[in-house]
């Protein structure tokens, strides 16, 4: 994440607005059941990327965000 002068940001493809949630996902043919990855979004990117890591069955939560917060597991 980044350093506290920096704002966490989106990983929305060429977005640079400050994450305001974190999507908690893994992809069950490569990660242990309990492992967790995070993407990061800003309020216009949440629904794309919950939606692109839905229709593959990968997203497991949805969390508020704080800044320099680690969510992977």
């Amino acid at each position: 994440m980044g350093s506290l002068d920096e704002p966490d940001v989106c990983s929305g493809k060429g977005c640079r607005q400050p994450a305001t949630h974190a999507l908690l996902w893994n992809n069950p043919k490569i990660h242990t059941p309990e492992r967790r990855k995070a993407w990061l979004a800003c309020e216009e990117h949440l629904e794309p990327l919950r939606s692109f890591l839905g229709s593959r069955g990968f997203i497991k939560d949805v969390v508020a965000h704080e800044q320099g917060a680690d969510h992977t597991v």
